[in-house]
């Protein structure tokens, strides 16, 4: 048999380096794609001499040639933190809307299937909990999170209409807060920005009175859910992550005690449309999968914090870990 190949963009991100890693695994020829608006080369370094391993850097938004056959795309370009999406909330807008549709058109074209990461932010700040795939959300439009919740809703609306009327295979992942090795340090979300503060020996913030709860879900169980998707026959959309929640006050208790740190939790003010519940229902996904998360917080922070341990001093204490300036011209 021919080896299959699969186009995986936002390749050089947190999540799509796993799914590069976890594709050469099973055998397959991994085309992987970014232009490291939020990516990390570093992410992909370790198979830039694979032989299974292809990069190209491109920007999605932009007309996409990939020479030869393609079995499978998954799309995972996109920023996926607060402080990344509202500091190029344009470039987040195109990423759903026209890269998605470049990469549908690929998919037509090479008669592939077609995979989005979506997102439990779909749900926006939920009234109903746990939240499960037929809940449609309460999502403010125009609020400064709107950029990426619209994104991913209309990412989401434009795949089905080509599953619809063009007859495409695709399926949509509704990805819940995921964690792991090659997270970036300062990209605003809870647990860097915790293990960061803790390693730097800061206090560590909560945001509002930390009542507000999340689900974290380790990466190596995200993989095995969204690779277990991308085979199955099932269209519409699937939540893959950890149900079992915890407040983020809590939460920083955790982290202190994992690293410990000597410092305090210190409150600010919430942010903006912050949800105050996160927490998927999983129920189709072990139906319909036979999946559910296999690594607790307790494992799957200490391997995080094993990896953030090792990051240099230069990387530790760098406060802005990214520049969007070439990007907002």
């Amino acid at each position: 048999m021919s080896q299959k190949r699969v186009l995986i963009t936002g390749a050089a991100g947190f999540l799509g380096s796993h799914l590069c890693d976890r594709f050469i695994n099973e055998g397959y020829f991994v085309i992987g794609m970014d232009n490291f608006i939020t990516g990390d080369p570093k992410n992909i370094a370790h198979l830039s001499s694979n032989a299974n391993f292809l990069f190209i850097q491109h920007d999605v938004t932009n007309f996409i040639n990939i020479q030869g056959d393609l079995d499978y795309i998954l799309h995972f370009a996109s920023p996926a933190s607060p402080i990344d999406y509202l500091k190029i909330p344009i470039q987040t807008l195109k990423v759903g809307s026209l890269g998605t549709h470049n990469l549908l058109g690929l998919a037509k074209a090479k008669n592939a299937r077609l995979l989005i990461a979506s997102t439990s932010e779909v749900y926006g700040d939920p009234l109903v909990h746990p939240q499960t795939e037929d809940y449609y959300g309460n999502v403010n439009t125009i609020g400064p999170r709107g950029v990426y919740d619209e994104a991913k809703r209309f990412q989401e609306s434009i795949t089905m209409a080509y599953h619809r009327f063009h007859g495409l295979e695709t399926r949509i992942v509704r990805i819940f807060n995921t964690y792991g090795p090659r997270m970036r340090l300062n990209d605003g979300r809870v647990i860097p920005a915790f293990m960061g503060q803790a390693l730097r020996g800061e206090d560590l913030t909560v945001f509002g009175d930390g009542s507000q709860t999340r689900s974290f879900c380790y990466v190596t169980d995200q993989v095995e859910g969204i690779y277990r998707l991308l085979l199955s026959d099932y269209a519409n959309p699937v939540n893959i992550g950890n149900p079992h929640e915890i407040t983020i006050k809590d939460f920083a208790e955790e982290i202190i005690k994992l690293t410990g740190t000597t410092q305090k939790v210190v409150y600010k003010d919430l942010p903006v449309d912050d949800p105050m519940q996160r927490q998927p229902d999983i129920s189709l996904a072990k139906k319909l999968l036979n999946w559910e998360p296999k690594v607790g917080r307790e494992e799957g922070m200490k391997k995080t914090y094993d990896y953030f341990k090792n990051l240099t001093e230069a990387e530790l204490h760098k406060s802005e870990h990214k520049d969007f300036s070439n990007f907002n011209k």
